[in-house]
């Protein structure tokens, strides 16, 4: 048991007298890299968060350097050196970076007063490593969603951590932001630290992981050495059979425009701004972290004040001042960050569901009944992993809860539907049931506009890419000029404007 620094003996988890883990056997030697699969809900999260003591399980044992060890809080876990950096950031928005990055293991001078100067200098060396330039005075609740994640990191590093747990670190980062941190991983790696990698990226976990585990429905499936199993393997032993094609064929959209926005500027962060929207359309857009897409999509559904321009629907000419001018104009919006704005996690599901269309429900009295069938149907269309229609999000997968944020999306009915990371922290199953449906929509004429960092998937769904650069618009690529290549070229600036 030596050789390992981490072991767990028959782990199990119950939720409300519901199995999510069952009988787990998991092992992790000194500096190792694991990779840890499966669909969402397969337990992934679950088993981390037991072994960072944010969950306890209801049986089981876990070993440590050897020794039995009880891990029931995230202060045990942080002082046995389990550090977990989580897919949905544990970061509190009003307060900076350096506090962020300290809170609860602050540097002092003496045992009253606080080195802030101190807690500064190392926020900037961990930045530094993660070569990022984020001032450790900066408000949290003034950062993207990339910069979040590096803090969630340098969070995790600032502590001397022997086993280090990254859930789903690469969702919102940049190809060459990831590269800075698998080259930290390594780094990590060969001074001894243990790591567990979670992730749907399997291309990823072959790259960086020495080992891959595989969960399905709270049970064990197998484990492997990543040099020994293919990225289909990886994937046909998470969903348990074979694999069928991930993209759906394209859908031809009419000529007719549903959308136009003419010269949309935001002071300092969006400048002229043109572009049209065709009925039954998917219009991707893509870009590099920090291009402005984001930024685009609240400015057109109101979150975002502009500074100029005009927005047509139907070729008449609407303003759109808040969210609600948007649900009334038939705009719907899946937004990036699920947990900061998509749902609300100790609301149920029916509750968030029904979340922005209460109003369809009834005047006064909301109709219940109508909600939980409305709400069932979209639970069965999604596959929606839930104990019951009460059940609140707090106690959801990512994917799970993703499919939810869909459904809300959804329920207004709109005609025009923003998609902005839409598989963000899904599996590679939930992902094309999300395509499918996607496609779907269009079929029946709906529009969309899909904002996606995956470029695969930015080729593999979207009739036309509009490439964004710095808060401006490079070029709308069509037919055979869908590739990466081109829209790298127009990304980082090697093509002009459009």
């Amino acid at each position: 048991m030596e050789d390992f620094l981490i072991k767990t003996k028959g782990i199990s988890k119950e939720f409300s007298g519901v199995r999510v883990l069952n009988n787990i056997d998991f092992e992790l030697k000194k500096g190792e890299i694991l990779g840890l699969i499966g669909e969402n809900g397969a337990g992934k999260s679950t088993l981390m968060k037991i072994i960072s003591g944010l969950y306890f399980p209801t049986e089981g044992e876990i070993f440590f350097e050897g020794e039995k060890v009880v891990i029931n809080s995230p202060f045990v876990a942080k002082k046995l050196g389990i550090s977990i950096i989580p897919q949905e950031f544990n970061l509190i928005n009003h307060l900076n970076v350096y506090e962020n990055i300290f809170l609860g293991n602050e540097k002092r001078k003496n045992k009253i007063v606080l080195d802030k100067k101190a807690m500064r200098k190392k926020t900037k060396e961990l930045m530094n490593k993660l070569k990022t330039v984020i001032d450790p005075d900066t408000v949290i609740e003034g950062l993207s969603v990339a910069q979040k994640q590096m803090v969630e990191i340098a969070k995790a590093l600032s502590r001397d951590s022997k086993l280090l747990i990254l859930d789903e670190p690469t969702t919102v980062l940049t190809i060459n932001e990831i590269e800075i941190l698998f080259d930290l991983m390594r780094n990590l790696k060969d001074h001894g630290v243990s790591m567990v990698y979670i992730s749907h990226k399997l291309g990823e976990v072959k790259e960086i992981c020495d080992e891959v585990m595989i969960l399905r429905d709270g049970n064990f499936v197998s484990k492997a050495n990543t040099s020994k199993i293919s990225e289909k393997e990886m994937a046909e032993n998470m969903v348990g059979r074979v694999l069928s094609e991930v993209y759906p064929e394209k859908v031809s959209p009419d000529s007719d425009l549903c959308l136009e926005v003419k010269d949309y500027s935001v002071d300092r962060v969006l400048h002229n701004i043109s572009f049209d929207l065709k009925k039954g359309e998917i219009l991707g857009f893509a870009g590099l972290v920090g291009a402005g897409r984001t930024e685009l999509a609240e400015t057109i559904i109101g979150i975002r004040k502009k500074k100029s321009g005009e927005l047509l629907i139907n070729g008449e000419k609407v303003e759109i001042k808040n969210p609600l001018d948007a649900v009334n104009n038939g705009i719907g919006y899946l937004p990036e960050d699920r947990q900061g704005t998509g749902i609300i996690t100790n609301f149920d599901l029916i509750k968030n569901t029904t979340l922005v269309s209460l109003r369809n429900y009834g005047k006064f009295i909301i109709n219940k009944k109508k909600e939980r069938e409305r709400t069932r149907e979209y639970v069965d269309e999604f596959k929606i992993r839930a104990a019951s229609l009460k059940t609140k999000l707090e106690f959801f997968s990512g994917g799970n809860q993703q499919k939810v944020s869909l459904a809300k999306c959804l329920d207004p009915q709109p005609k025009i539907i923003i998609f902005d990371e839409p598989t963000r922290g899904i599996d590679v199953n939930a992902k094309r049931e999300i395509y499918f449906f996607i496609n779907d929509l269009v079929k029946k004429g709906i529009s969309c506009i899909f904002i996606s960092s995956e470029l695969e998937e930015i080729i593999g769904m979207c009739n036309r890419v509009a490439v964004m650069k710095e808060g401006s618009l490079a070029g709308i690529l069509e037919g055979e000029h869908i590739n990466e290549k081109e829209i790298m070229y127009y990304a980082t600036g090697v093509k002009g404007a459009a």
